[in-house]
């Protein structure tokens, strides 16, 4: 059988954590990077008589999410209890919300490398407090527990099982990203585990709609492993289901080092769990003037935004894609295309700024280069006062030591030649230089002579240190060249 008799079947759980100073159910902080059990009270650590109190700025985040993908909100909400057994889980269950989530059916637009987009579907999102953390590194046979995290508020937001490919699955995962960022919802770090997901994945015969047998990975934390283990899975799965063999449903971890996935567990259903409703928290109630007064509040939208940037500044598809993905990054393009020239700033910001960023593994928060003095740069090159190879090496001294764009033309001498009586006396120069090439220009064809009149024009650049301005050098070489024929 050949990969074209499979089709993959992929669904996500991702788990979003919201930006709340304090945690779900208990005035716990939230910070990352605490020392252990440093940020755990009573209530985290489920001492007896202990009672769970519901933030409510965790409800108001998960209601924005929903507006924004235009979900159904759940007027009535309610919390259940997730029954398990886990050294770092202190109740020995977790609150969640089953049966009446918080935010229902919805759907977020993906746009895929070769410009095609797809519908997809969100079964649900739910409100739920984080585990703990359990520790096996430095305690030589045993394992310590830091429940710092225990209490931190989720969102678990639960795809259809529509994605179809490694790379339909990331674009989807982005694009939550970039909604819960833009919402301010939650920082989406990865690294941080501000963001993570399970990712549900099954093969059946092309064309068949019954689904095959799903193995679950568990906890991956970055797009990258995202796709790689969407393949290695794909893989594994497919090469039982070609042995003849059947696929196990069981959950499972990726190992990024070995580029593999492993076994962890047989995989639970919700019977397991227990599921019933938590008797110390009412369920919670939204009426239509909270909803509408968070609909009234939602900031410009990732695909609006990306849809403005196309018609508004006249960008492609692609440029309009990436500078709308990330709401930092779209408000420095905006605040630079103020320059007038959108093109030259969508050029700029995605060429010499991003790869700055990623060379130096920054991110937008971390930008050495003001907005402003970006679109003074690209304002100095349209006024002609400087080249654009001048203007890279002023974005370097930007970047590496800050100061403005004026003052370091004028500290560095960069201001291009525009005076005629100076360009025509270094073209009277290289042409005196070069009687050989001269020659050549005047015995070449039109088309040949483009070329040679390149070789007059980078004597000239050289001779100015890149300050002559090319625009005047190429008039006034060429009237000198054509009248010494």
């Amino acid at each position: 059988m050949s990969d074209g008799y499979w089709e993959t079947v992929i669904g996500l759980e991702v788990h979003v954590q919201l930006a709340t100073d304090s945690k779900i159910f208990s005035g716990s902080a939230t910070a990352f990077g605490a020392s252990p059990n440093s940020q755990a009270n009573a209530v985290d650590l489920a001492m007896p008589g202990m009672l769970p109190v519901l933030n409510e700025k965790a409800v108001r985040y998960a209601v924005m999410f929903g507006l924004a993908i235009e979900a159904e909100i759940g007027r009535r909400s309610v919390f259940d209890r997730k029954n398990y057994f886990y050294p770092d889980l202190p109740k020995g269950y977790q609150i969640s919300q089953f049966d009446h989530p918080i935010v229902g059916r919805g759907q977020v637009q993906i746009q895929l490398a070769d410009g095609s987009s797809r519908e997809i579907g969100v079964t649900r999102a739910h409100l739920e407090e984080d585990a703990g953390k359990s520790l096996h590194e430095d305690f030589h046979g045993m394992s310590g527990i830091d429940l710092n995290r225990a209490g931190t508020p989720l969102l678990e937001i639960v795809s259809e099982p529509e994605l179809r490919s490694a790379e339909e699955a990331v674009a989807y995962l982005k694009t939550i990203h970039s909604i819960i960022t833009y919402l301010g919802i939650s920082d989406g770090n990865m690294a941080e585990g501000s963001m993570r997901c399970d990712v549900n994945i099954s093969l059946r015969p092309r064309g068949e709609e019954a689904f095959g047998t799903r193995a679950e990975i568990k906890n991956v934390n970055s797009f990258r492993f995202v796709e790689k283990a969407i393949q290695v899975e794909t893989e594994r799965q497919m090469d039982i289901l070609e042995d003849g063999g059947s696929v196990v449903q069981e959950t499972r971890l990726y190992d990024a080092d070995r580029n593999e996935t492993r076994s962890m567990r047989s995989k639970e259903v919700a019977n397991d769990y227990r599921y019933f409703p938590e008797p110390d928290l009412l369920p919670v109630e939204i009426d239509e003037g909270y909803i509408e007064t968070l609909r009234e509040s939602l900031p410009e939208l990732p695909a609006a935004k990306r849809q403005r940037f196309e018609s508004e500044y006249a960008l492609g598809s692609y440029d309009a894609s990436v500078l709308s993905a990330e709401r930092a990054l779209a408000d420095y393009f905006e605040a630079v295309a103020a320059c007038g020239d959108a093109k030259s700033a969508a050029n700029w910001v995605q060429v010499e700024l991003l790869g700055a960023l990623n060379k130096s593994e920054l991110s937008m928060s971390d930008c050495p280069v003001p907005a402003a003095e970006l679109a003074t740069l690209i304002e100095r090159i349209n006024d002609s006062s400087i080249s654009g190879k001048i203007a890279k090496q002023v974005f370097d001294i930007l970047w590496s030591e800050g100061g403005s764009v004026d003052a370091i033309i004028e500290a560095k001498g960069f201001k291009q030649v525009s005076d005629t009586g100076a360009l025509e006396a270094m073209v009277a120069e290289v042409i005196d230089a070069n009687p050989d090439q001269v020659q050549q220009y005047l015995a070449a064809d039109e088309g040949k002579r483009k070329k040679l009149l390149g070789f007059f024009v980078g004597q000239i650049m050289k001779a100015s240190r890149g300050q002559a301005n090319p625009k005047l050098v190429n008039e006034i070489l060429a009237a000198n060249l054509d009248s010494a024929s």
